[in-house]
């Protein structure tokens, strides 16, 4: 239950970041593996594509704990 309540929360916070806070947290991502985009290739995506990204990586940063 603790797994789902984190994810929620993070996907909740995620939701409410604008572009730039999502391409920050993008490039600057500390997790089990790197996160290597360019900034134009960042650019291009649409900010829905940004927030998956970053969940997506926070999702298999923690694992399944």
């Amino acid at each position: 239950m603790a797994a789902r309540e984190y994810f929620e929360r993070e996907a909740t916070s995620i939701a409410a970041l604008g572009r730039h806070e999502l391409e920050r947290r993008i490039r600057n991502f500390r997790g089990r593996f790197k996160l290597d985009f360019t900034q134009d290739y960042l650019n291009r995506l649409s900010v829905d594509r940004l927030r998956h990204i970053l969940l997506a990586a926070l999702m298999n940063s923690r694992g399944r704990n």
